[in-house]
């Protein structure tokens, strides 16, 4: 059911509305921190904890892992059981988990921990997003409120990156975990007075099968992404772990075509703006993402740079991805999604591909501001795009699977990026140096987001969705 009142409908929010988008958007914002704030402190942790240098990896390993592979089944689960339900027991364990981490004595208890966040990231972010587009019509208010959401699950990610520099800095980085404890226990007191529940009158049976297969090819497909990002794509158990990944999702399309309550109807998939909506957004979420690890790389080891400087230096693409995520629904009503698809991935490519131009030295360190604002801009534009794309023209009941999609889709995007663009950086490095790796796979970003300008999805189904 649609928690609409009938203002809304004129294109304007009503007070309630408000109220229920800053607490979403909050909720989001919160949960894109946690995907980067523990990056600039893994040194420090490891020090502090115990942990063996090959095994810091695990740290951001074992979030991604759930935070990938479970997203989909939660939002399924969302639409059958109640969304705001999951929404507040995913906060309410995030809560608890992220008071684990603050507190963990060990790697075991450390990475229990991160694993906890991660599912919990999987619960909330499918059922906080199909919240969001039930709370508000198809048309400018959603667009509206996709928008800020996209530009604030972007600065999310950034601004991680200078918050956890500054708090493991002066504080440390057990802050990085504490800090979600108070926000997530003020969620879980405020939301049950301002969201109301929604699920279908009938509740169809769990497709386990389907359950099953799609959960352990995601998690197989990220795990065989991250071990080839350490160790190559020629590595034997990243290569098993891709075709295991790839298989159990070829069977899952299998089972989807036969079961009597399939997890994701195979009718949704085939539609040309759900398949080539979340296209886009896996090539969004996983060049930006990674575009951070490579100017990460390029600023600690060419040109020496602390943690907690680099995490600054990204406050600039923060400011861009802001600005794209409340642009983008003006570009969206004037070009129409999937013009504004394009131009963003467009203008992405050029800024990305004018990165390559870095070099040793400072003179040429101000282009680095200047081309990841822009392409923050275009980027987000483009993720605008997709969420609108992948999510519009279906009913209320199949809002938590569209946007279960396109969360899966995101994780799998943020969780791929940097294990791909880290296997290009080594092959491009051979005995060069590192500048050599960064330029080749920063090229490549540019080249993706540029092959991405030319997805089209339907405009028509989408045009009449949105009028």
């Amino acid at each position: 059911m649609t928690v609409l009142p009938a203002p809304a409908a004129a294109g304007r929010m009503t007070g309630r509305q408000r109220l229920v988008l800053t607490l979403l958007l909050g909720s989001q914002f919160m949960l894109a921190v946690d995907f980067s704030i523990l990056n600039v402190a893994l040194p420090v942790i490891g020090a502090g904890l115990g942990f063996a240098l090959a095994d810091l990896q695990w740290v951001a390993t074992a979030f991604a892992l759930p935070a990938a592979g479970f997203t989909l089944l939660s939002g399924r689960i969302a639409d059958l059981f109640g969304r705001r339900r999951l929404f507040l027991a995913g906060m309410a364990l995030l809560g608890v988990a992220s008071l684990a981490g603050g507190l963990a004595s060990s790697p075991a208890a450390l990475l229990a921990a991160r694993v906890a966040q991660g599912l919990a990231t999987a619960i909330v972010t499918p059922a906080g997003l199909s919240l969001l587009t039930t709370s508000f019509q198809e048309g400018p208010l959603r667009e509206r409120a996709l928008g800020l959401n996209g530009a604030l699950m972007s600065a999310g990610f950034t601004s991680g990156a200078v918050l956890g520099g500054v708090l493991t800095e002066l504080l440390s980085w057990r802050w990085a975990f504490l800090i979600n404890v108070p926000v997530a226990l003020a969620v879980v007191a405020v939301a049950p007075l301002l969201l109301k529940e929604s699920r279908p009158d009938r509740r169809p049976a769990v497709d386990a099968p389907g359950a099953a297969a799609v959960t352990a090819g995601l998690l197989a497909l990220v795990y065989g992404l991250t071990r080839a990002g350490e160790h190559g794509f020629a590595d034997p158990l990243a290569v098993a772990a891709l075709a295991a990944g790839a298989a159990l999702l070829v069977a899952f399309w299998f089972v989807e075509r036969r079961a009597a309550a399939p997890l994701v109807p195979v009718a949704i998939m085939s539609r040309r703006a759900v398949a080539l909506g979340n296209l886009a957004g896996l090539v969004a979420f996983a060049t930006e993402t990674s575009l951070v690890f490579l100017m990460t790389l390029y600023l600690q080891k060419v040109l020496g740079y602390s943690a907690l400087a680099t995490g600054l230096a990204f406050g600039v693409l923060g400011l861009g991805t802001v600005l794209g995520g409340v642009a983008a629904p003006r570009v969206l009503r004037a070009a129409g999604p999937a013009r504004a698809l394009a131009g963003g991935f467009a203008l992405q490519a050029v800024a990305t591909a004018a990165l390559a131009l870095l070099g040793t030295g400072t003179a040429s360190l101000w282009l680095l501001p200047a081309a990841t604002f822009a392409g923050g801009v275009g980027n987000m534009v483009a993720i605008v795009a997709f969420m609108v794309t992948a999510t519009s023209g279906l009913p209320d009941s199949e809002q938590g699977l569209a946007t279960g999609l396109a969360t899966m889709t995101q994780q799998v995007g943020i969780t791929m990026g940097i294990p791909v663009m880290s296997a290009v950086v080594t092959a491009a490095m051979g005995s060069g140096s590192v500048l050599q790796g960064v330029t080749v796979a920063v090229l490549v970003n540019a080249a993706l987001a540029l092959a991405a300008a030319f997805i089209r999805p339907h405009r028509s189904a989408i045009s009449n969705a949105l009028r």
